[in-house]
């Protein structure tokens, strides 16, 4: 997450927080859709009898098991490639956060799936705003995340999901956060 901070005089903060179209899933999504490709070329090689990969000869398989289990991992892969350059493209939870000290606005947005519910926009008063709050939990799978806590609503999450925030920056975000708003830090 990307934060814009205000200048003495400003009274706009806006946070962006990043998606889907992270490093790690570029990675990923290559990986996949090379091993995908990689498994259903070898099921079509050894189906048509003609060599279709440069590194290796599939055709010696036999297609029956061989060849109809790679093909079905290779397209089972595809599919899964598939899902993660879409969600790249789509940017899935990508957005940002606005805090407006002047006309007493937030505004989170995100994206997500296409649809109807393609954006996903929560407003709200910056005087419903109660506190910011910093949830830790270590363990296997560590959770670092900033939610803001709102009079009538549930904790509205304002950091992205997947990745945890190094505490360093996580406790910085939370606490010139806190300060903008004039609202207590809890958490910590």
């Amino acid at each position: 997450m990307t934060v814009q901070t205000p200048s003495a005089g400003s009274a706009v903060l806006q946070q962006q927080v990043l998606g889907s179209r992270r490093l790690s899933n570029y990675f990923w999504a290559v990986v996949v859709t090379l091993g995908s490709l990689g498994f259903f070329l070898a099921a079509l090689s050894s189906y048509l009898k003609v060599n279709l990969l440069p590194f290796s000869d599939p055709t010696q398989l036999v297609f029956i098991p061989q060849g109809v289990a790679m093909g079905f991992y290779g397209v089972a892969g595809l599919l899964l490639s598939l899902y993660l350059w879409l969600s790249i493209l789509w940017d899935i939870g990508g957005g940002y956060n606005e805090f407006n000290k002047e006309t007493g606005d937030i505004k989170i947005f995100r994206w997500g799936f296409p649809g109807k519910n393609r954006r996903i926009e929560l407003n709200c008063r910056t005087e419903d705003v109660q506190s910011v709050k910093v949830d830790l939990r270590d363990g296997l799978n560590p959770k670092r995340s900033l939610y803001l806590k709102v009079k009538g609503r549930r904790e509205i999450p304002l950091t992205r999901v997947g990745q945890p925030l190094p505490l360093s920056e996580l406790e910085n975000q939370g606490a010139e956060l806190a300060r903008f708003l004039g609202v207590p830090l809890e958490g910590l």
